[in-house]
């Protein structure tokens, strides 16, 4: 049979997409049952002015949020247990997460540990969640982490100095709310970061193991969009179809890692991200090219696909071969938008490596990539994109 038509799961919020969609969040958390919800955001959002926005939308519909911002980048599990306290000291039944990737995050940790009484490192790896949580509301504040609509968490394990992927099905938000504008504060070198994980999470789904025909559509539309986008909205932060192209790529790329699963590269990240506390987005975008060459020959014919939607003719493929022109395509739009090649830059050394690739071999990402690989294989690869 076709993988075209074997059978798949396809799990998904109920997703607003538009300018506005910020101002629901209060009317989706009301008629989720809240009346006390605790709002999960970060100091970035304080400051640019969302985070008051979605207070100001909660008590319109009579509401009474109870404000949680103690979330840094990479959330951390100690940031998630304050939040679990403050979810209980304030009586809490519901939350609204604003923000990007980490705020989204830290708010899934926080309702599954509400729910299931224990620490938010017990559901490390795949179906480790019991019950559901509290009503999630999401309100996504950058184009790339795909949170809003996903059913993975990652969460900063600050003992182990590592990331954990939290996979489940009850990690999925029951409204998510896409507002395009909310990207036009986000600071420049946060955007180029941000959209080379939607591209990654899109690159890694349509290769996964467990792609469909619905994460399919949603994965090759997704690239299309950035290729044609991601470049221009760091050009022009204030240009409303980068944004809205951008927006609409991120969910879609959401949606497709979230079904299908991811790969090598996002394994490789999380420990990458947990020992430097580097952003995710920047560690995908350093380690995309490399993932590529490694499961390129079990998925070429995949990644033809991806090259065509990324902006390569099949006059170039035939001349050049599928694998040059996709690597060139890549490492130029990540050239373009300001990132530069090699993990030495962000301060990884050979030394690292052996830690690294421990972690990474272990991490939940590889169930679905297209090739296994062990602990020494990915060392091989931390180091090739050194």
């Amino acid at each position: 049979m076709s993988r075209l038509y074997q059978m798949r799961k396809f799990v998904v919020p109920e997703t607003v997409f538009g300018d506005g969609a910020a101002y629901l969040a209060g009317r989706y958390a009301k008629n989720l049952g809240a009346a006390r919800p605790m709002l999960v955001s970060d100091q970035g959002l304080v400051s640019a002015g969302w985070t008051s926005a979605v207070v100001t939308a909660c008590e319109a519909e009579g509401l009474e949020p109870v404000l949680f911002t103690e979330v840094s980048p990479n959330p951390r599990s100690t940031e998630v247990r304050l939040g679990v306290e403050a979810f209980k000291d304030g009586a809490c039944d519901a939350i609204v997460a604003v923000g990007g990737g980490s705020p989204m995050d830290a708010a899934k940790g926080i309702v599954a540990s509400v729910a299931n009484g224990v620490d938010v490192l017990a559901f490390e790896g795949v179906d480790k969640v019991r019950l559901p949580g509290p009503p999630l509301v999401c309100v996504a504040s950058t184009a790339g982490t795909g949170s809003e609509v996903s059913r993975f968490a990652i969460v900063n394990d600050v003992d182990r100095q590592v990331k954990i992927a939290i996979v489940s099905p009850k990690m999925v938000p029951d409204a998510a709310l896409v507002d395009p504008r909310l990207l036009s504060t986000v600071p420049t070198a946060l955007a180029a970061a941000t959209g080379m994980d939607a591209l990654t999470h899109a690159f890694e789904a349509y290769v996964s193991t467990a792609s469909s025909a619905l994460t399919d559509i949603d994965a090759r539309h997704a690239v299309r969009l950035i290729a044609a986008n991601l470049a221009k909205l760091i050009a022009d932060p204030l240009d409303d179809d980068a944004r809205g192209a951008m927006a609409l790529a991120s969910m879609l790329a959401g949606r497709a890692f979230s079904n299908a699963g991811l790969g090598v590269v996002h394994a490789m990240a999380h420990a990458l991200g947990g020992l430097l506390d580097a952003p995710h987005g920047l560690c995908n975008a350093l380690l995309l090219d490399a993932g590529i060459e490694v499961n390129f020959e079990a998925a070429g014919d995949r990644y033809a696909d991806l090259a065509l939607d990324l902006g390569a003719s099949p006059g170039d493929i035939a001349s050049g071969g599928v694998k040059a022109r996709l690597l060139e395509l890549v490492r130029g739009l990540r050239a373009r938008v300001g990132i530069a090649a090699g993990l030495s830059g962000i301060g990884v050394s050979r030394a690292d490596l052996s830690r690294l690739a421990g972690f990474a071999s272990m991490d939940a990402c590889l169930a679905t990539n297209p090739v296994s690989l062990s602990a020494d294989d990915i060392e091989r690869i931390y180091e090739r994109a050194l």
